[in-house]
């Protein structure tokens, strides 16, 4: 495995619905030099189909036994890794928040987006079924997780990963621009950057988010995406609300460097959660009579 990994986060624009003028959009940054000297190209959430979908989810799903719709992207995966979100529909005529890792022309991994935020100006549960797993997965660059957007405010879902041995975890998010009083940065980029400069410090991983851009509906994206190394240190901070590709090196060796100065995994009790979760979980039942 290499010591370094040389990642290209997309913060691009999807168009709400157009999936095949999406798919040509994701070759065309592909072909970026960022894209072309990258291990591993990150697209953010729902990247090819846009984010409101709402009637449009079915429409626009793919179906998870033909994935003949992203061959080009399949096949553009044997230069580089590539990570790309879209509408995944199961054999059950589910539809899910999904993203897919994709390496040597083959998929390797899939993720399906777990928390469905309903709440706020967000609807998701209406339209996407909920998926069941957080999992890792290996990859040339050691073992990584996905989350996408709402999976990362749930504490329990990286704590996961990290358990199962994640170094990195891979973010993707369609994170619309709030607490914009137009002077300074909006507030939730910086939120965001704070919830992963933290958690990658508590359990000292890589953390790469990427956040889309553009108009929907007239709700705004925010861009803003970043990464940040196991000692919570930022090493890319990208703009706000502009479309662009950012390229950047992880050291994967700093997970080493950083679990040997702080072992915080090492020390997790993670019988001992499962002890308290399990006893919450009887109170909590229902007394049936």
């Amino acid at each position: 495995m290499s010591d370094t990994l040389n990642l290209a986060l997309v913060q691009m624009a999807p168009s709400m619905g157009l999936t095949l003028e999406n798919l040509d959009k994701h070759l065309e940054f592909l072909a970026s030099p960022e894209a072309m000297g990258a291990d591993l190209v990150v697209f953010p959430e729902l990247s090819l189909t846009g984010y409101l979908l709402q009637d449009l989810v079915a429409e626009v799903a793919v179906p998870s036994t033909d994935l003949a719709i992203i061959k080009p992207l399949i096949e553009a995966s044997r230069e580089r890794d590539i990570v790309v979100g879209l509408v995944l529909q199961s054999r059950e005529f589910l539809f899910y928040n999904a993203a897919l890792y994709l390496s040597e022309g083959e998929v390797k991994h899939i993720h399906r987006k777990v928390y469905l935020p309903t709440y706020g100006m967000f609807d998701e549960g209406r339209y996407f079924a909920a998926g069941k797993l957080f999992e890792t997965f290996e990859t040339p660059f050691g073992r990584m997780g996905i989350l996408i957007c709402e999976d990362a405010w749930h504490l329990s879902a990286p704590y996961l990963l990290a358990l199962q041995g994640a170094h990195t975890l891979l973010v993707m998010s369609g994170s619309p621009g709030r607490g914009w009083t137009g002077g300074g940065p909006v507030a939730s980029v910086q939120t965001w950057e704070r919830v992963g400069q933290a958690l990658s410090q508590f359990l000292t991983v890589n953390w790469v988010y990427v956040n889309r851009v553009g108009y929907e509906d007239g709700l705004a994206f925010a861009g803003g995406s970043y990464v940040s190394d196991p000692f919570g240190n930022l090493l890319l901070d990208g703009g706000e609300n502009v479309e662009a590709i950012y390229a950047t090196s992880i050291n994967l060796g700093a997970v080493r460097r950083a679990r040997t100065a702080t072992p915080l995994l090492r020390d997790e009790k993670p019988e001992l959660v499962a002890r308290h979760l399990n006893a919450l979980l009887e109170r909590q039942a229902p007394k049936w009579k």
